[in-house]
């Protein structure tokens, strides 16, 4: 009885912590959350960010390799732990810093705002996206930077022929799933 009671405190206290760390976070800085309401209280995530309808919006792409996990001969599948930054400016996250404290950035849930929709054509597994919604860094001038990490199975033309002095050479073929190149280009 007296570990459950202590169990119980631990636990208490623990969400007292938590919920101080919370509130302390929203409450300490007002202008943040006040462009944040700001920002999205009419935003359309559903929305492609241009101002007219016939522009092609920008997405920069970078990947980054984090880990190569696996080659399969036998499958021809390559399998890679990456990160898919990924970068482009959205209009209507635009603000002006001395209007907000000073306040230059934002860290956004991914999942409040407009995101390309990048899959891996060439996927060996059925899986196309980014599986883990990360946040995305928002700055005052638009720019959107969302670096979310993604495990790949790619399928690639293996020949190891001439091993142990072969060159191997796997391309990921990334894109958009809905938009074709005069909406979304990169």
């Amino acid at each position: 009885m007296c570990i459950l009671v202590k169990k119980w405190n631990h636990h208490w206290l623990l969400w007292f912590l938590s919920a101080l760390v919370v509130n302390s976070a929203v409450a300490g800085n007002p202008d943040a959350k006040r462009l944040y309401d700001d920002l999205l209280s009419n935003y359309n995530k559903l929305v492609r960010p241009v101002v007219n309808t016939s522009d092609v919006l920008r997405v920069c792409i970078k990947l980054k390799l984090s880990q190569l996990i696996d080659v399969n001969l036998k499958n021809q599948i390559m399998t890679t732990n990456l990160w898919v930054e990924q970068s482009w400016y959205d209009y209507k996250l635009r603000w002006n810093p001395a209007e907000y404290g000073n306040v230059q950035m934002l860290h956004v849930p991914s999942d409040h705002i407009w995101r390309p929709d990048i899959v891996l054509y060439n996927n060996a597994d059925g899986n196309y996206e980014v599986t883990l919604i990360t946040k995305a860094n928002v700055y005052h001038n638009g720019l959107v930077n969302w670096v979310p990490p993604a495990v790949y199975k790619s399928s690639c033309s293996i020949d190891v022929e001439f091993f142990p002095y072969d060159i191997q050479t796997c391309v990921l073929k990334l894109g958009s799933w809905t938009y074709d190149g005069f909406k979304v280009g990169f």
